[in-house]
C-alpha cells in the first residue's frame, strides 16, 4: 500500500547511505513518495546526489541550516519546481566534537550550548516557518529526530541532550502553532544507530552492546525501522497525531532495570 502516494517530501539532514535520514527517505519512497533533498558541506554533495538520483529525485539543494538566506534560497526552489509540499523531515544535530567528551560540566562551554542549540533545535523552528507557507491546505506534516538524552544523562552526550531537550520542546511549541493550520508536528526518539553522526559519541560500541543487551527487543534497531515509523507519522494514517514524540528503540526507554542474561 502505498500510504504516501501524491505526496512530496523534503528531506534535510542526509550525509551517507548509513544516514538515518535515508532511510526515512527510502520508506517513503518505497511507499509513494516524491523527494527533494538538501546537503550541508560541499564535501556532501557528490554523496547525497547520487542517492538522490537512486530515489528518482531531481531536487539536491545545498543548505547550511545557520544561514537564513540559505534557508530562504531551497523554499523559493522548492516553491518554483513544486510549488507546495506536504512532508519536511528535520535530521539535523551538531556540536563541537571537544563538547561531546569528559564531563559534561567542564566541556560545556557558552560556545559550544550555543551551536548545539542553534543547530540542533532552531533550525527546526527556522525551516518550519520557511515550510509552513507551501504547506498550505495540504495538511502537512513535520518530523524530526531525538533521542533519549534528551530526558535522561547519557555518557559523553553532554550538551546534545539539552540541544534535544529544547528541539522536543520545539515540538510541542511548533505543533500548538501550526494545528490550525492542519500541520502536524512529531518527532522520533530513535535508539543509537552507527551513523557518521553517531560516530562521533565516545563510547558509541559500547552503547549499542549495552541496548542491544537490555531492550527487550534484544537488539539495535535500523535506518529502517525509523524510516517506516517516520512513513507513518507523515501519512494520513497519523492524521490525529501532532505533538508526540515516539520512541523507536526497541523498547529500551520502558526499561526501568533489567539484568544481562547468564
Amino acid at each position: 500500500m502505498s500510504i504516501l502516494a501524491g505526496k512530496r517530501a523534503l528531506i534535510v539532514g542526509v550525509a551517507t547511505d548509513r544516514s538515518i535520514a535515508w532511510g526515512i527517505a527510502q520508506a517513503m519512497h518505497a511507499h509513494g513518495a516524491e523527494l527533494a533533498f538538501t546537503y550541508g558541506a560541499e564535501r556532501l554533495k557528490d554523496r547525497v546526489t547520487p542517492l538522490a538520483e537512486s530515489v528518482g529525485s531531481k531536487i539536491v539543494l545545498p543548505l547550511d541550516v545557520t544561514v537564513d538566506a540559505q534557508i530562504e534560497a531551497v523554499f523559493a526552489a522548492l516553491k518554483q519546481q513544486w510549488g507546495h509540499f506536504d512532508i519536511l523531515v528535520h535530521a539535523v544535530a551538531y556540536a563541537p566534537a571537544e563538547a561531546l567528551s569528559g564531563e559534561f560540566v567542564t566541556a560545556t562551554t557558552r560556545e559550544n550550548f550555543a551551536v548545539a542549540h542553534d543547530v540542533s533545535s532552531y533550525s527546526l523552528t527556522a525551516l518550519t516557518r520557511a515550510a509552513a507557507p507551501l504547506m498550505q491546505g495540504r495538511d502537512g506534516a513535520v518530523l524530526t529526530l531525538s533521542y533519549l538524552g534528551a530526558v535522561r544523562s547519557v555518557p559523553s552526550y553532554n550538551v546534545m541532550g539539552l540541544a534535544k531537550a529544547s528541539l522536543e520542546a520545539n515540538v510541542r511549541f511548533l505543533a500548538a502553532d501550526l494545528g490550525a493550520r492542519g500541520i502536524r508536528v512529531n518527532g522520533i526518539s530513535a535508539g543509537p544507530i552507527k551513523t557518521l553522526a553517531a560516530a562521533g559519541i565516545p563510547g558509541l560500541r559500547k552503547m549499542l552492546g549495552h541496548v542491544a543487551q537490555m531492550a527487550p527487543l534484544r537488539r539495535n534497531v535500523t535506518t529502517e525501522d525509523v524510516g517506516k515509523a517516520a512513513t507513518f507519522l507523515c501519512s494520513d494514517l497519523a492524521s490525529g497525531v501532532t505533538g508526540e514524540i515516539l520512541y523507536v528503540d526497541g523498547g529500551y526507554s520502558t526499561v526501568g532495570m533489567s539484568f544481562p542474561e547468564s
